[in-house]
């Protein structure tokens, strides 16, 4: 099954982007995954191609239209398009590892890229987007933020990544951030690779990754380490 990626945008030209570089590149060549970018302004309803208005209230800025953008929506998605249907949104649920291999895991994405200062809320619930977050911070258009989640997913899907293991190892897979890494020279600027890492004893590289995982994540983010049970009382 291929996986098909549709992203509904005003500035397609900002894609595949890095996207068709590299291990996502090649894969694309292949067909093991698809992406259409869609211009929204192609659905406008006027000689001006006008996708926007101001904002009921009053308030700076301007709001995307929900009659241009659903009919965008409608077209990319049809009622029989099993594929999650997202906004990337600076007020989304953060997006999260497991959220990455569910998504890999399926048919594909419908991806919404707001502009202006946002999307009118009547779209988002007619059509069921789920709102999605990259990060804590707020970027001039969800096109940045829906590179970062496709990057996340295709890397994920079968026969992307050259050797399956390494994903397995990376942060956040095992819930911990990922240890430090070390490759020849033995030293450099009298900075040596640590002496387990050449000893050949592989259960005690495995002990010596996990303790430093474990160290990295818990002075770097304490959110994610396992919480420890209290012990019974009385």
């Amino acid at each position: 099954m291929t996986f098909r990626a549709s992203v509904l945008t005003l500035y397609p030209q900002m894609f595949p982007g890095h996207l068709g570089e590299s291990l996502a590149g090649r894969a694309m060549e292949r067909g093991d995954w698809t992406l259409e970018a869609i211009q929204i302004r192609d659905f406008a309803r006027d000689r001006h191609r006008s996708v926007d208005d101001t904002p009921a209230g009053g308030g700076a800025g301007m709001v995307l239209r929900p009659d241009v953008l659903a009919d965008a929506i409608d077209h990319a998605s049809p009622p029989d398009d099993a594929r999650p249907r997202l906004l990337m949104s600076p007020r989304g649920a953060a997006l999260t590892q497991d959220r990455v291999r569910e998504l890999a895991a399926g048919p594909g994405v419908v991806l919404v890229c707001g502009r202006f200062e946002g999307v009118d809320q009547r779209v988002i619930e007619a059509r069921g987007l789920e709102e999605v977050s990259v990060g804590d911070y707020v970027l001039s258009g969800g096109e940045p933020a829906a590179l970062t989640l496709l990057d996340a997913v295709v890397r994920l899907l079968p026969g992307v990544m050259g050797n399956e293991a390494s994903g397995n190892l990376e942060s956040f897979e095992s819930g911990l951030l990922e240890h430090p890494h070390y490759t020849r020279p033995q030293v450099w600027e009298e900075r040596a690779i640590p002496d387990v890492l050449t000893s050949g004893n592989h259960a005690k590289i495995e002990a010596w990754r996990r303790a430093e995982s474990e160290k990295l994540t818990k002075e770097r983010r304490p959110d994610l380490m396992p919480a420890k049970k209290k012990p019974p009382q009385g």
